[in-house]
């Protein structure tokens, strides 16, 4: 039964084109426009990929313009919130930010620690880069 299978494949693959020889309708080595489906042919469909490549390109480069927007808004918004703060530590007085540190430091340990750890690291890597 098997054997009768098999033949029956074979009588359906041994016809006149469906090994692709010009001329014939079947296989993937076809006459030209004549191809299996998905598959480009020469003068047609490479407009369509390039077309859709354009576009993506396109809405690619609108999506980094507005996230760069978005980040130096964001960066302009905290230069100015770093430069308050620093007029309101020129005019403090000395004693006045050690005792708001001493209290801030009673209050969360934990953070004043890793702040300190932070601000010594970058201290460090700046006194570094300067050799």
């Amino acid at each position: 039964m098997s054997q009768n299978r098999t033949n029956e494949g074979m009588q359906g693959n041994t016809g006149a084109g469906a090994t692709g020889t010009p001329g014939g309708t079947g296989g993937s080595q076809g006459t030209p426009g004549q191809g299996t489906p998905g598959t480009t042919q020469p003068g047609t469909g490479g407009t369509g990929t390039a077309t859709a490549l354009s576009q993506t390109a396109q809405d690619y480069g609108q999506r980094i313009s507005e996230v760069a927007t978005q980040a130096k808004d964001y960066v302009t918004d905290k230069v100015s919130v770093v430069g308050d703060k620093i007029k309101d530590l020129q005019n403090a007085d000395l004693g006045e930010l050690a005792e708001n540190a001493k209290e801030y430091a009673r209050r969360k340990p934990g953070q004043a620690l890793l702040i300190s750890a932070g601000v010594g690291l970058l201290l460090g890597m700046i006194l570094r880069g300067r050799r």
